[in-house]
């Protein structure tokens, strides 16, 4: 065979080559692109769903795109819808590991102080009040956004009356309605109607009214300030004998250890 024919068979070989390996590149990029087409609409279907609040369709489409370990676009969007919605269907532990991830991997991302607010929710949800108004507080301290400030300030006045803290509630509150008058937070915070309430220990309960009266002017001879809870209701018939009216839980408990020592049988209210 001459040179001249074997060169040209390489080079049909080689163009051949060439072709298959072009026409395998086009099929390999229209791959790419139709998952990634598909899996963006499934983060629109999972929007949807969130919307809609159908939280359980929402963390199934959410769960399928992070199945496809080659989508990343809009993660930390998902991961939030994806707290919130375990959240709402009360599943707290996985709402705060998810909230944790935006918070530690995702370190630029715009719903970084969301999934902080989202993750001092769980906590609040859970009752642990003093992590959650740590979580809220250094939001305050370090947000460079106010757009949440307002949620903030709602949620560590509704934290300081679950824990009794009731001129600190006033506080918070007192300031929301001064920096964000006009807000949703500072209508909410009217319905929050923080009272004047106060601690106060029990020491004894009497159906006996003399009884009750006799065991409060005993209290009053020792220097403490005594006082008598009439029944409020018809079925109620106990005359509740009761020390102090104190702001807060710590100086309550000082006094319910005087009264133990002294030997009277104690109870903190509220």
């Amino acid at each position: 065979m001459s040179n001249t024919l074997v060169s040209g068979h390489r080079l049909k070989l080689a163009t051949c080559d060439l072709r298959l390996a072009t026409q395998i590149l086009i099929l390999f990029i229209f791959c790419l692109v139709f998952i990634s087409r598909t899996y963006a609409l499934d983060l629109d279907k999972a929007k949807v769903y969130f919307l809609k609040g159908d939280y359980q369709q929402c963390v199934d489409e959410c769960e399928k795109v992070l199945a496809h370990s080659g989508y990343s676009k809009d993660l930390d969007e998902l991961y939030y819808m994806l707290g919130i919605s375990y959240m709402k269907q009360n599943n707290l532990l996985r709402a705060s590991d998810v909230f944790e991830i935006i918070i530690n991997e995702f370190k630029d991302s715009g719903f970084k102080e969301d999934a902080q607010l989202g993750l001092g929710d769980t906590y609040f949800l859970k009752s642990d009040y003093d992590s959650a108004e740590n979580k809220y507080k250094q939001i305050l301290e370090s947000s460079q956004d106010t757009r949440l400030n307002g949620l903030v300030l709602f949620r560590l006045a509704q934290c300081s009356l679950k824990k009794g803290n009731w001129q600190e509630a006033q506080a918070y509150q007192d300031k929301l309605n001064k920096d964000y008058p006009l807000s949703f937070e500072q209508r909410l915070a009217k319905d929050l109607s923080v009272p004047q309430f106060y601690f106060t220990v029990q020491v004894g309960a009497f159906s006996n009214m003399k009884n009750a009266r006799r065991l409060c002017q005993e209290l009053s001879d020792k220097g403490y300030s005594s006082y008598v809870v009439e029944p409020g209701t018809d079925n109620e018939k106990l005359y509740r004998v009761r020390v102090g009216k104190l702001d807060s839980r710590f100086e309550t408990k000082e006094l319910e250890k005087r009264l133990i020592v002294e030997g009277y049988p104690t109870k903190i209210y509220p």
